[in-house]
């Protein structure tokens, strides 16, 4: 961390922002990406959590230039991140009060339908949108997903594991929060690693009721069921 000490129209502030990518969370890069034509004090509130409003009571703005010049240095690290395979063997998650050491299983297979299902139409709109703005030929090589659409896959991956209860599409919703707060360096090479596992789930899959509305609205259920000389109403 960098910490400085500065002057306010009021007092002294205290301010503290990330200097290495492993001290930056989740939930930071995402606010980062989300923000557009986000200026120079918006950047710092985010990485300090310090409101803007406060930082605009800084006495002289030169001294925020240390910070401005150490965000360009965490941009820098942040192009390089997306290719990283270091996945880590655990991660140690908030829950209430307690802190929950989770085992990172590289297989989605083995979480609940509800959880694996839920990932993998993540994964297939995900890179679906990529190939649709970059093309099918060679996507693999320029493709990063998503930070939100990382922290939902990871939400699901680890929601029943980490509290210990049933698959609950709508405590994903709020356990989004939890996994904001995982250290950057551990959540996008877990959740790149599940995109890039599951490349074959671009091609998103027509829900069975779908399909099967789709067969019997042009006949074949009804040949079928002829053929096999079931009556039919």
């Amino acid at each position: 961390m960098i910490q400085k000490t500065i002057k306010t129209t009021n007092g002294k502030l205290q301010v503290k922002i990330p200097s290495q990518l492993s001290e930056l969370t989740l939930g930071q890069m995402i606010a980062l990406q989300e923000k557009k034509d986000l200026s120079d004090l918006e950047a710092i509130s985010i990485l300090s959590g310090i409101p803007v409003t406060t930082l605009q009571q800084i006495a002289n703005g030169d001294d925020l230039l240390e910070f401005a010049d150490n965000i360009m240095a965490l941009s820098r690290q942040i192009s390089n991140l997306y290719n990283s395979d270091d996945i880590p063997k655990h991660i140690t998650l908030k829950i209430g009060e307690d802190s929950v050491k989770v085992n990172v299983i590289r297989n989605l297979s083995v979480e609940p339908a509800g959880a694996f299902m839920a990932a993998r139409d993540i994964i297939a709109e995900e890179i679906a949108r990529h190939i649709d703005i970059y093309g099918q030929e060679n996507w693999q090589d320029y493709f990063n997903p998503s930070l939100t659409a990382c922290c939902d896959i990871l939400a699901h991956y680890f929601y029943c594991r980490a509290t210990s209860k049933a698959y609950d599409e709508y405590a994903i919703i709020d356990f989004t929060d939890t996994i904001k707060q995982l250290r950057v360096t551990e959540a996008l090479p877990i959740a790149k690693h599940f995109f890039m596992r599951y490349p074959n789930l671009s091609k998103r899959k027509t829900p069975f009721w779908h399909r099967m509305s789709a067969f019997w609205k042009n006949g074949r259920v009804f040949k079928t069921l002829k053929n096999l000389n079931i009556s039919t109403p």
